[in-house]
């Protein structure tokens, strides 16, 4: 499944975040493939881990971080209310942020940033968060 923001999702998304430095890394990332969620997740996981301590298999270090992201979000309310709040009020920069530092906080990466963050949580409000949790499932489980 490759999911893309639109470009006008991606002009919004810019707007919305635009007093936000952290995720400003994301935002590039993401213009530079073209609204691609999953290829600009894995440029910044590359970039974030380091392929010279991981290794060059951008597929495994995805997976890990899918795996955590899973773990983390698709069992916590408080994850899921402020998505359903952010959904509500999708114009709100303040809840966007929120959800973004709350990722951060949530997911114990050494390399996980807020530009990580912002792809993941982008990548949620895209797709909804039980497709997500849904397609991150390990394949044995489903």
């Amino acid at each position: 499944m490759t999911t893309q923001l639109s470009t006008a999702e991606l002009q919004a998304t810019q707007t919305l975040l635009q007093g936000y430095a952290p995720a400003q890394p994301a935002l590039a990332t993401l213009h530079q493939h073209q609204g691609d969620l999953e290829s600009s997740l894995d440029d910044l996981v590359s970039a974030a881990a380091g392929a010279t301590v991981y290794g060059e298999d951008r597929k495994t270090l995805r997976q890990v971080l899918l795996a955590n992201l899973r773990r983390e979000l698709c069992g916590d309310d408080s994850f899921r209310e402020r998505v359903e709040e952010y959904n509500k009020n999708p114009a709100q920069a303040a809840l966007l942020t929120g959800l973004i530092v709350y990722v951060v906080e949530l997911v114990a990466l050494p390399w996980m940033s807020p530009a990580i963050a912002t792809v993941a949580v982008l990548w949620v409000l895209k797709i909804g968060l039980r497709t997500f949790c849904d397609y991150t499932e390990p394949r044995e489980s489903r």
